[in-house]
């Protein structure tokens, strides 16, 4: 038996599965990875992409900051893929408990995904920094100064989970409770190279993990099944 042949048969033998996915799973949808060999943090700009993308960073060089950002990060006209579509319908028919994602781009949630914990934020959500207003994606965005500003003046930030900033406390919990609950963990399109998200693995009590991804990781020699593929040709194999 292949090894899609193993994760379908695991799939319709699953009662509890949750999805942990990262940038991987929109490559798909036109979007760049991290750390493939052709991802954001292997291009050139004038800083390094992850000293950009801290917390210190948007501090001290909020201007060179919002360049990289508005540049690398909007996925205005990005659709959700078939590995977004496949999870909103694995949900519906009941299998599916969650979906934790290191993602921002909000795909899951645009193909119609419910339970979607996403552990780093997300561009569609920034707030005052002062006054803690709202302001959806599209603002910040279409914003024609670099650094978006507030009604009050106060400088926006996307409610996005920069270097050196904690994780969601209630995010966290339930991505725990989640993964400890599980029967099936399908891990996708991650390095696992990210702590504390990749850390949750370790919460997993469950009988099947799986993880597909093009490049090994360190969490692989403690999976059933590792899959070293392209993620729209496994996904687009799968049936519900």
């Amino acid at each position: 038996m292949d090894k899609i042949s193993q994760l379908q048969e695991i799939i319709n033998n699953s009662k509890k599965i949750v999805f942990f996915g990262g940038a991987g799973v929109s490559v798909a949808s036109g979007l760049k990875d991290f750390r493939s060999k052709d991802g954001l943090y292997n291009m050139k700009y004038p800083y390094p992409p992850e000293e950009i993308l801290s917390h210190h960073f948007f501090i001290n060089n909020t201007e060179e900051f919002y360049k990289f950002y508005k540049q690398m990060l909007n996925t205005k006209g990005i659709e959700p893929n078939i590995v977004h579509t496949f999870l909103t319908k694995l949900e519906e028919s009941g299998k599916l408990t969650a979906i934790i994602t290191q993602n921002i781009d909000n795909l899951h949630t645009l193909a119609g995904s419910k339970k979607v914990l996403e552990l780093h934020g997300n561009i569609n959500r920034n707030y005052c920094t002062i006054c803690n207003k709202f302001y959806g994606g599209d603002y910040i965005f279409n914003s024609k100064e670099i650094v978006p500003k507030c009604d009050c003046g106060g400088i926006i930030k996307p409610d996005v989970v920069l270097y050196e900033e904690e994780l969601d406390y209630d995010t966290l919990s339930e991505s725990i409770r989640s993964i400890s609950e599980a029967d099936t963990l399908i891990v996708a399109g991650t390095s696992l190279n990210v702590y504390p998200a990749a850390g949750l693995i370790t919460y997993f009590r469950g009988n099947n993990l799986i993880i597909i991804n093009k490049d090994i990781t360190s969490f692989d020699r403690n999976a059933n099944l590792v899959i070293n593929d392209d993620l729209k040709r496994v996904f687009s194999s799968l049936k519900i």
